[in-house]
């Protein structure tokens, strides 16, 4: 017990001796802190497989998810494709077979904020 409570004890010095890296980044030069920015346009958001091809294709606001998103599989073919706004799916959400045929069609039901 008592060599644990050292081990943690010299742990929690070593922390404390460590620079505060991530609160000087947010610092301005004069001292005072920099305000939040943020983006107002949707940037282009690209999500691979492990083997190099497309999975998921859409946009992000503020590290959400925004606008038209689709879903493909390994082979390339459409899986889902649907709408978020504020990073909840919203309308209708549709699913596709492995043909890439429309496979069923889902009405998100709202959500109260």
């Amino acid at each position: 017990m008592r060599a644990m409570r050292l081990a943690q004890g010299e742990a929690r010095r070593a922390r404390k001796a460590l620079p505060a890296g991530p609160r000087r980044a947010r610092m301005r030069p004069s001292g005072k802190r920099r305000k939040a920015v943020l983006m107002t346009t949707p940037t282009p958001h690209l999500e691979y497989h492990r083997d190099g091809s497309l999975w998921a294709r859409g946009q992000t606001l503020d590290g959400q998810p925004t606008g038209y998103w689709e879903w493909f599989r390994k082979d390339g073919v459409i899986m889902r494709s649907g709408h978020f706004e504020n990073g909840r799916q919203v309308g209708e959400w549709t699913t596709y077979d492995k043909a890439g045929a429309v496979y069923k069609v889902t009405r998100m039901k709202p959500r109260p904020s």
